[in-house]
């Protein structure tokens, strides 16, 4: 059975909650069960893929807008939550906002970061546009493919 790296990561997580934790060392891997650790020795059956280096720099996915529009998509382009985490509006806490309503932004502009597994990914705009709208607020949770902002 073969997992999409999201589906690992939200396994991750919930295992992280329930205090498991796993690490691994080429064929073998240690489990860790709230402090109890047990070896487990594994041969693998055919050659496993590595996994891709992480990236801080992801581009926000625009989905084209289904048949029954939502308000916000029937009056722009609207930038979706490329994966699930927090969305901050700036750099840092003392730092300006990147996008603020009316600003101006061109492809490639950084929009908004999302936390996710203590990562801050920048997002970056894939069009030119003027923000109309931002639908979250900073510091808020975001789910994959929420709105989170409105291009015109």
């Amino acid at each position: 059975m073969a997992y999409t790296t999201k589906e690992i990561i939200e396994l991750m997580e919930k295992a992280a909650q329930l205090g498991v934790s796993v690490e691994v060392t080429g064929s073998d891997f240690t489990v860790k069960i709230d402090g109890k650790a047990e070896h487990i020795y594994a041969v693998p059956s055919a050659e496993l893929p590595q996994a891709a280096p992480a990236s801080t720099n992801i581009q926000a996915t625009v989905i084209n807008p289904a048949p029954e529009l939502t308000k916000a998509e029937e009056n722009g382009i609207v930038v979706k939550s490329p994966i699930v985490g927090t969305y901050y509006s700036s750099p840092a806490p003392d730092k300006d906002a990147f996008i603020t309503v009316g600003k101006t932004v061109k492809k490639g502009d950084v929009l908004f970061i999302i936390e996710s597994m203590k990562l801050m990914n920048e997002v970056t705009s894939e069009y030119n546009g003027v923000v109309k709208e931002i639908l979250v607020g900073n510091g808020q949770a975001v789910e994959f493919g929420q709105p989170i902002l409105v291009l015109e």
